[in-house]
């Protein structure tokens, strides 16, 4: 069994994380696919109010349980020759990303959907909670759709 890997991220997930994360994959001959999944923080309007951003809690030990679960479960069923996954805690602005999701394999068919599913996964079964932050500073606790 693999052991258990940090996936969280103090703040936003660099743009520069995520291109030097794709280019410490091309010495890896054997992968002929990628696929990414980004997910940003966008400025919805709620209540007349424009989210500014999303300030990211988890109860990391219990989440980093279930994402090894998620990883296992998905390599079992997927050709995949990687994939890693990135979330962040604590204040992410709008316009930023806060979950990073990259898994390759031999194949695109494998890459994407092994993608689609961790992206899933994630957002039905980590114990990950955001609260909205408001241009006028009020806050909600936000839920997934």
């Amino acid at each position: 069994m693999d052991k258990i890997k940090n996936i969280f991220t103090q703040g936003p997930i660099s743009p520069a994380f995520i291109a030097d994360s794709i280019a410490r994959h091309a010495s890896k001959t054997g992968i002929g696919a990628h696929s990414i999944f980004l997910g940003q923080v966008r400025a919805d309007i709620q209540g007349g109010q424009r989210v500014a951003g999303i300030e990211y809690t988890a109860y990391e030990p219990m989440a980093l349980e279930r994402m090894h679960e998620i990883r296992e479960d998905i390599f079992t069923r997927y050709d995949l020759t990687c994939m890693h996954v990135h979330h962040s805690l604590g204040l992410v602005k709008t316009g930023e990303v806060s979950l990073f999701v990259f898994t390759s394999a031999p194949h695109r068919r494998a890459a994407i959907d092994a993608c689609n599913e961790v992206v899933e996964s994630i957002k039905a079964s980590l114990p990950v909670w955001g609260k909205e932050i408001f241009d006028n500073q009020d806050t909600r606790w936000k839920e997934n759709r």
